[in-house]
């Protein structure tokens, strides 16, 4: 019975679609695009086949997801919006006539059929499988970053992301009846989430009532996404507790609550791999997976092109090892040392030893760490303390009472003599000019498709919310490149 299900009931209205549904409209496309039965091989397993009453077919409740991602609607706007929208009932393989789902059998479908489904990599390996048998992928590049998403109570208490909420609806009505002030409830100024509870319930009820504003469809998509915020505030009463998030740095001095997601893109701009970690984590270690899925889903990787935080020394290991070059700069310590100008010492190449900013000679020099261990070695020079405690610039370069004064220079392996050669090189110049593109992808993710704030608590809903927001990114790619 599942199987008779995925497919367009007979209908004498289906030649409706035909008129209404033009070649070019985009979700007629993406259905000529992909064949969607993966989805119902997938999740075949979570279904029981002979007993219990028929389930809602699972590419059609797949669909309607891809559908919240397309156009980032809440569960409540997209059961609506298809019901009269036939290009969306046409997306959905529904007669013209056929009935909605009811829309908590979404949030079902998330939780019992979704669950422990390796989403991210199975939809993003179809869409770069689509890619390359299409053609699209031609480089042999991948471009690396990540992107940060705030977490769903970030950080905020419930009673101020409700007053958020609540504050939108309210604009969003005003910019249609600014009048409509007067009928407004009076707002909760107690730091009470109950009573908070309670303004937003008559809120709503308020808005419901005035038929002219609450039809709507902006006003209507405000006053869902509150219902919904209502809702899920009643149930989990911990909003401000999302306990897979971390904090992240954005930079020295800010920082955001919630995930990241590490994302290697082809050249042209189709999202080959992804990793979901907490907000904490860093960019650089996440690279050999980026690498791995890319390879396993069928990129051919010769270059690897990303910021600075790419090219520590196990990754270019790594890279190495395949004959992968990394577009990507060293640290600047690396390629420069530390020191200010004023600071740094000058190497006397006859006496293999520094001299002080005094003219002081180095009396002995050790090196420290042992080669292959992971680490630079440091070669150390030892100077005289006796000169020291008499010398005229010693404020500024002895501390009284030290045994020893010393200055070292860190050894730089083969790797980053060679890696500081091809940074100078014509081909590291020209390849780095392809990394923006992955800053526009990441900001098309936000902007477009919602993907600055999590939808839902914990990691898995936030790499569930990932699979399907990329999956539309990359389909939509492709149709444009096709």
């Amino acid at each position: 019975m599942l199987l008779q299900q995925q497919k367009m009931q007979l209908s004498s209205y289906t030649e409706l679609y035909d008129l209404v549904v033009p070649k070019e409209n985009l979700l007629r496309k993406i259905n000529e695009l992909i064949d969607f039965s993966f989805i119902y091989e997938e999740l075949l397993n979570k279904y029981c086949l002979n007993n219990g009453r028929n389930a809602e077919s699972p590419v059609r409740m797949f669909k309607y997801l891809l559908l919240k991602s397309i156009y980032t609607v809440s569960d409540m706007d997209v059961v609506e919006r298809s019901r009269y929208d036939m290009s969306f009932k046409y997306f959905l393989e529904m007669t013209p006539e056929e009935d909605v789902i009811n829309p908590s059998s979404l949030t079902k479908f998330r939780k019992l059929r979704l669950k422990d489904t390796d989403l991210l990599n199975l939809l993003i390996g179809k869409t770069v499988a689509i890619a390359i048998e299409k053609g699209i992928i031609k480089s042999k590049s991948i471009i690396v970053d990540a992107t940060h998403t705030l977490s769903r109570s970030n950080p905020f208490s419930r009673i101020e992301v409700l007053r958020e909420r609540s504050k939108l609806l309210r604009k969003t009505v005003y910019q249609f009846d600014e009048e409509f002030k007067t009928k407004m409830p009076s707002k909760n100024i107690e730091n009470d989430v109950k009573k908070e509870l309670e303004y937003c319930r008559e809120l709503e009820k308020r808005i419901k009532n005035e038929a002219s504003i609450s039809e709507i469809p902006a006003v209507k998509e405000k006053l869902n996404l509150l219902k919904e915020l209502v809702e899920d505030t009643d149930e989990q009463m911990i909003y401000s507790k999302d306990a897979d998030a971390k904090t992240g740095h954005k930079s020295a001095d800010s920082s955001f609550f919630g995930y990241k997601t590490h994302i290697a893109m082809s050249e042209e701009r189709i999202i080959t791999a992804a990793v979901v970690t907490s907000g904490e984590k860093g960019d650089g270690p996440e690279l050999p997976q980026l690498l791995e899925i890319s390879q396993e889903n069928g990129m051919e990787v010769d270059t690897v092109i990303g910021d600075s935080a790419y090219s520590g020394k196990e990754n270019l290991k790594i890279a190495s090892a395949q004959n992968i070059k990394v577009v990507a700069k060293l640290n600047p310590s690396i390629t420069q040392g530390f020191r200010k100008d004023e600071d740094k010492f000058d190497y006397n190449k006859d006496a293999d030893r520094f001299v002080c900013p005094a003219g002081h000679l180095a009396i002995r020099k050790a090196r420290q760490n042992r080669k292959n261990v992971g680490k630079n070695q440091v070669d150390t020079y030892y100077f005289d303390t006796e000169k020291c405690k008499v010398c005229p610039l010693k404020e500024a370069c002895y501390k009284e009472g030290a045994k020893f004064k010393t200055y070292s220079v860190s050894i730089k392996s083969d790797l980053h003599q060679d890696q500081m050669l091809f940074q100078e090189s014509d081909e590291y110049k020209e390849k780095s000019k392809h990394r923006y593109k992955i800053e526009a992808k990441n900001s098309e993710l936000k902007n477009v498709h919602g993907y600055n704030r999590a939808i839902a608590y914990g990691i898995e809903n936030m790499q569930m919310q990932g699979a399907m927001t990329i999956f539309a990114v990359n389909l939509k790619r492709i149709l444009k490149l096709m």
